[in-house]
């Protein structure tokens, strides 16, 4: 038997948290440690997964297939596609980063008894969460996905509600009331939504007889799938209502800023650049691949939604006092751009609205990282609290511009190539939109550069003259960051080569051609030759 790689994937981070929660109290170097080592063995496998993929063969490859409750056609599927194979490589990459960046973030404190704060519990939980998020992208069973789907929620209430922020203002008792609002408000929500989709996929399966995402499909295409457009549609709804809440799209994001201004800056990587890619990936896979006819006819509504959080977020951070915040409500406009790209059903922008997923979570963790590295010196989240700390630390300062370049999506770093496939997809179909969209890119210069001018530049501060500049560990989590963020500004080929193919099934899944150029290339060519016989 060939060695399942899909389910080791997923099981080597699930083993590593159970073995990291075993390490006796005693132990919480050794159980830093451990979890690392698993972290990097899943970024092993998740190589592996991408060496083995071959973006010119079928679909859905590395496929498993076993029963498992057979009297409702419940399977034990698994398989990936180019955007799957992108975003659990996105996933395994940042899981190692986000350990190192939060190695004394669980430590004891002094003031606080250490019973809420286990070393092992915190990293133990990271890891459950990569593990549950790997395996979403994986399954290929619509009831094994929603059954992951939801137990995420578990890992991360705790991450929330029981290690959050250590700059936070006031008491420890006013802490922890925000912490557990925040977590809850992120828990409700999300269950909210789940159960609005559990009434969809038990509809689904009373539909298709079975919950296999091929065999729904190809019944589909086959003609022989018994669906009315009223039912396809309600159906759709349920699922899209879970998957926007996930995302976040608005108007169900605000349970975001309250989860990553209470979290720690690496679980606040983690919700945003790991956990909320699964929203918008399984809009990509479940909502168009299963219901393509409710797709199209939701996508006017959708679009104006996202457009709605591309502008809202970035008008929203602009005027936010707290680092963290601003960082959520920029995510909250990124998204919009994400979920644009999706429903433009244009090639273009669902390569860059999947680029985007894999771009964002790589800028949003250099930023957000070194921007907790800042807060964990100064103890404070507030922006009035800083000035002119690239005069005291200038590697750190260089880092968080650098990262915030790249939210902005400055040419020539990652983010570029995706915000840019996206809007020339957008517009490509829908050019009023295209248009308006754009002033998201505008008011992103606004929010990253007025952050860094008033944290960054000007008189140097009392409260942040004797700050240290990034150590050697903290580099070790940015550096690599920073090279991805350009090595794909520049090259982006790598990552284009596996998700294209994918999204030409998912193109062919909502029946959608690219729109033909208003101008024809040989018009515009003829035109040209005869403007230069002219002369």
């Amino acid at each position: 038997m060939s060695l399942p790689l899909l389910t080791v994937t997923a099981a080597v981070p699930a083993v590593g948290a159970v073995l990291t929660a075993a390490v006796p109290a005693a132990r919480r170097t050794a159980a830093k440690w451990l979890a690392l080592l698993f972290s990097l063995a899943t970024l092993a496998l998740a190589v592996l997964v991408a060496v083995r993929f071959d973006p010119a063969g079928e679909r859905y490859q590395l496929t498993e297939s076993h029963a498992w409750i057979a009297d409702f056609g419940v399977r034990y599927q698994l398989g990936v596609d180019g955007i799957g194979v992108a975003l659990i490589g996105l996933t395994a990459l940042l899981v190692p980063f986000v350990i190192a960046a939060g190695w004394h973030d669980a430590d004891p404190l002094e003031t606080r008894s250490s019973r809420w704060r286990p070393t092992q519990g915190f990293f133990a939980l990271i890891l459950m969460v990569e593990a549950m998020v790997i395996i979403s992208f994986e399954a290929t069973d619509v009831f094994l996905f929603y059954i992951f789907f939801e137990a995420m929620l578990i890992p991360m209430y705790f991450l929330i509600g029981g290690f959050g922020d250590r700059a936070h203002a006031g008491s420890d008792e006013n802490a922890a009331a925000q912490r557990s609002y925040a977590a809850v408000k992120f828990l409700l929500y999300n269950l909210a939504g789940g159960l609005i989709m559990l009434a969809a996929v038990i509809g689904l399966y009373v539909v298709a007889g079975n919950f296999s995402l091929q065999e729904i499909t190809a019944a589909r295409a086959a003609g022989t799938l018994d669906m009315s457009a009223t039912t396809e549609r309600l159906l759709f709804l349920g699922f899209f209502f879970a998957f926007a809440v996930k995302a976040p799209l608005w108007p169900l994001h605000t349970w975001l800023p309250n989860a990553m201004g209470e979290s720690t800056a690496p679980v606040a990587v983690l919700i945003t650049a790991v956990v909320d890619k699964v929203g918008t990936f399984a809009m990509l896979r479940f909502c168009l691949g299963l219901f393509p006819d409710a797709s199209k006819w939701a996508t006017p509504v959708i679009l104006v939604l996202a457009l709605i959080s591309i502008v809202y977020g970035a008008l929203v951070a602009v005027g936010q006092r707290d680092i963290k915040r601003l960082v959520a409500y920029a995510s909250i406009s990124h998204f919009g751009f994400i979920v644009l790209g999706i429903f433009a059903m244009t090639s273009q922008g669902q390569s860059g609205a999947t680029l985007y997923m894999v771009n964002h979570g790589l800028s949003t963790a250099a930023l957000m990282l070194v921007a907790g590295f800042l807060i964990s010196r100064r103890g404070s989240r507030l922006i009035a609290d800083y000035g002119g700390v690239q005069k005291v630390a200038p590697v750190l300062a260089g880092t968080f511009l650098i990262g915030g370049l790249a939210t902005l999506s400055l040419p020539g770093l990652a983010p570029f190539v995706s915000e840019f496939l996206v809007l020339v997809g957008t517009f490509a179909r829908y050019p009023v939109i295209g248009v308006i969209a754009t002033l998201g890119i505008v008011l992103a210069a606004l929010y990253t550069l007025v952050l860094y001018q008033r944290t960054m530049t000007g008189p140097v501060r009392d409260e942040v003259r004797g700050m240290p500049d990034l150590r050697a560990r903290e580099l070790l989590v940015v550096a690599p960051l920073v090279a991805l963020l350009i090595g794909l500004g520049v090259y982006p080929k790598p990552l284009t080569e596996i998700v294209n193919p994918a999204v030409e099934y998912t193109m062919a899944d909502v029946k959608q051609t690219d729109p033909k150029p208003t101008v024809p290339m040989q018009s515009v060519a003829v035109e040209a030759k005869n403007g230069e016989a002219a002369k």
